[in-house]
């Protein structure tokens, strides 16, 4: 069996979303951390960002629950000036996978509004069957 036919695109995905995921927590973290600090009442924007960032989390737990069922580990990420590059294991099988900065700020653009409750059907794309974007 060779690699590509042992790591489906199905597993890339959720690789990706396991990297995109936890950045926007971090986001999320640093923001409300910043907001505290800066603003006089933030306690409304805390509260909305922890809520956004309890979504993000319910996320992650669907993802992990993937990675356990499917024998799944993302083992090292690595930041480089194109983007971020993550080594994971699946079935036994060594793979990596990068993802460029432009698309991770897009992608963790739309997640963080999807998470904050704004919506996001113009981030959509219509060419894309329902059973894919119910994925994400």
């Amino acid at each position: 069996m060779r690699i590509s036919e042992a790591i489906t695109s199905e597993d890339r995905h959720y690789v990706k979303r396991y990297m995109i995921i936890t950045l926007v927590i971090a986001a999320f973290d640093r923001d409300s951390r910043f907001i505290q600090q800066q603003l006089k009442t933030p306690g409304p924007y805390v509260d909305i960002i922890k809520l956004a960032t309890e979504n993000a989390w319910a996320d992650m737990r669907d993802v992990k629950k993937h990675f356990w069922l499917k024998g799944m580990k993302v083992y090292e990420e690595k930041r480089t000036p194109l983007g971020i590059m993550a080594k994971f294991k699946c079935r036994g099988y060594e793979s990596s996978l990068e993802l460029r900065w432009e698309y991770i700020s897009a992608e963790a653009s739309v997640l963080m509004r999807k998470y904050l409750g704004l919506d996001v059907s113009q981030y959509v794309n219509k060419s894309v069957s329902e059973e894919i974007q119910d994925k994400y």
